[in-house]
Order: structure tokens, then sequence, then C-alpha cells
């Protein structure tokens, strides 16, 4: 990891979300990446690393994603990204939202982070990379992958997707959300190899193991 990238992950509530703090060491400015209810822990550790909290990034709608979005929009006044594409019954209603378009690129301090649209698990997941770090929200777990079979889920788009991911270099580091796997991050490498997944080469492959 690169000495001016600040990662904190954070585990929190019964569903064993990571919430994720990203940013810039040298200006102190981070982004919450799908905040929980639990938003005093966010905040509290924000605080007493001495960081500016200047943006919420989501992965995609799903409750257990947005917890914490209203909050923090009114205790801080910060923007909310979110995909243009989520459908709108998993887009939260909360001041300051900003649709992103795939490929997008945000400014947190001096690092860049990348929205990478990502469908399947909900028709507006993305994923933000950020100097070979994937941020993958409930697209790509550690060993599995997100459910396709909610609303607006996709298994196909989910295959589709998981494609696009395995296309980045190999020492692409993975930061899930939730803490399904057998670790909490790890690299892309390493996740082709022991993530049955993202070991299949056919869509008729992927389709016979998601069921």
């Amino acid at each position: 990891m690169k000495d001016h990238l600040y990662i904190q992950q954070i585990e929190l509530g019964e569903l064993q979300n990571f919430n994720y703090l990203l940013g810039d060491k040298g200006t102190r400015e981070i982004a919450i990446i799908d905040p929980s209810e639990e938003t005093d822990v966010l905040l509290d550790l924000a605080a007493k690393d001495n960081l500016q909290i200047v943006a919420i990034l989501l992965t995609h709608g799903h409750f257990d994603h947005v917890g914490g979005v209203v909050d923090l929009v009114d205790r801080l006044e910060i923007p909310v990204y979110l995909s243009k594409r989520e459908a709108p019954f998993y887009t939260p209603d909360c001041r300051l939202l900003k649709k992103t378009e795939n490929h997008e690129k945000i400014r947190i301090g001096g690092i860049t982070v990348e929205c990478l649209h990502t469908p399947g698990h909900t028709p507006g997941c993305q994923c933000f990379l950020a100097e070979g770090n994937l941020f993958t929200g409930d697209t790509l777990f550690i060993s599995a992958i997100g459910r396709s079979d909610f609303p607006g889920g996709n298994t196909v788009e989910l295959f589709q997707s998981l494609e696009l991911i395995k296309k980045l270099p190999d020492s692409t580091l993975i930061w899930p959300g939730h803490n399904y796997g057998r670790l909490t991050t790890d690299t892309l490498k390493n996740l082709k190899q022991n993530n049955p997944y993202l070991g299949c080469s056919t869509e008729e492959e992927f389709l016979n193991l998601a069921g």
C-alpha cells in the first residue's frame, strides 16, 4: 500500500458489513465507503486520527450499506456519490446526492478514486478503484460473490462484471463489503485461484455454479 494512502476497514452490524475510511494521509481528507447506522463509531475513528470526512461513496443502495448516509449528511454537509444506474427503490432519500457515471473520477485530497460500474447484485453496483485498491461492495467477496436474486439483480450481468474485474492487475488488493471470507482482504491473483466464481471461464459455467 502506498505510504500516502489511508485505508481503515471497520466491521459493523449483524450482517458483518465492512465500512471503510479511504483517503489521503497528507491532507487528512477521507471518504467513508458504505456507512452503517453506527455513525458515531465512524466519526470517533476519524476524529481520533484527525481526519476530515469530505464525501460518502456508495457501492450500491441496499439498506445495510446506506444506513448512516442521512445522519452523516445532516451532521457534516458532505456529498454522497451513487451510480446513476442504481434502481430508484435502492436510492437513498438524502440531500447532496450526486449520480456517478462509469469511470468517473472523484478526488479525495490527493487521491483519485475511479468509479467502475459492476451491475449484477443491483443495477447500479459500482466498485471504487484507488491506486491498486478495489472496494467491491457486494459484487465480489473474498471467497464468494454477492447474490443476484434480489429485485434488480441479474446473474449474467454479475458474470460480466466479474470478467471486468479479472482484467485488473493481479496485484490489485480486494476490499469486500462483508466479512464473509477466510481473510478480510486479499490480492486479485489469490482470489482468481481460490474463489470458485472467478475460476469460471464461461457464462454457462458461472450460471451453473451460481445456481
